[in-house]
């Protein structure tokens, strides 16, 4: 692998098994536990392979259901993939999904440490970036209130803020822009521009086009689970919005 690639991803496939019965009672496994049971196969991803260099903003576009967050969660070994090979050379900091790391029954004080712990880091290390961290998602007269008592927004806040302090070469961001305040948002885009000024790798799926061509340097389109295209953000946003979003009948 080269030294200037962050990431390679080598012909990735991930195929979930969806169950066509839901059972939902007790009495519902016992009559349903001599049935053959049947699954429809749901391919997520399918022979995608692409790089990320060292120091790049890189976008993934594609319409719900096209395999973009089951592809940041392989990057951040969330799922094991069924075909193919992601090499990364750096520690990544993941911010996919609410409250991944986080335990509802906790203090948000306690799931900083738990959540900076799964990240990598020591307790040397969250003692000495605390306050930062709080400080960032401006939670402190929330900070000891046990975690189920926030709005989701407050946990995003406090999520964001650990991923951030992590202080990972790669950062792995899920639709980050969707949720939160309009103030919470653009602290978002300023840490977009800080990692920019600093080179660092980030990999950024969002459905916010202008974001996207604004910060990316390259983004990739996914459709049902392929790789259709890769390039500069515009000619990727052309693609995206003239086929799949705004298609000519």
């Amino acid at each position: 692998m080269e030294k200037n690639i962050a990431i390679k991803v080598e012909h990735l496939s991930k195929t979930f098994r969806i169950p066509h019965e839901k059972v939902s009672s007790v009495r519902g496994v016992v009559v349903n536990f001599f049935k053959k049971k049947t699954y429809e196969e749901f391919e997520a991803l399918d022979d995608v392979s692409f790089e990320v260099k060292k120091g790049e903003f890189f976008g993934i576009i594609g319409r719900n259901g096209s395999g973009k967050s089951t592809l940041l969660k392989i990057l951040a070994s969330i799922y094991e993939p069924d075909g193919g090979v992601t090499k990364v050379q750096g520690m990544i900091s993941p911010f996919l999904e609410l409250g991944i790391g986080f335990n509802p029954e906790l203090s948000g004080r306690d799931n900083v440490y738990l959540n900076a712990t799964v990240l990598g880091m020591t307790k040397k290390q969250i003692d000495e970036k605390f306050d930062a961290i709080v400080k960032f998602s401006e939670l402190e007269r929330f900070i000891d209130q046990k975690l189920k008592n926030y709005s989701s927004g407050m946990q995003v806040r406090l999520a964001f803020s650990v991923s951030i302090y992590a202080n990972r070469e790669i950062l792995l961001m899920d639709e980050v822009l969707a949720v939160g305040d309009v103030d919470f948002q653009k602290k978002c885009l300023q840490e977009f521009e800080r990692y920019k000024q600093n080179r660092r790798t980030v990999v950024l799926v969002s459905h916010d086009l202008a974001s996207i061509e604004k910060y990316c340097d390259r983004v990739v389109v996914i459709d049902k689970g392929r790789l259709v295209f890769i390039g500069q953000p515009n000619e990727a946003i052309e693609r995206y919005t003239t086929q799949y979003i705004h298609p000519k009948r």
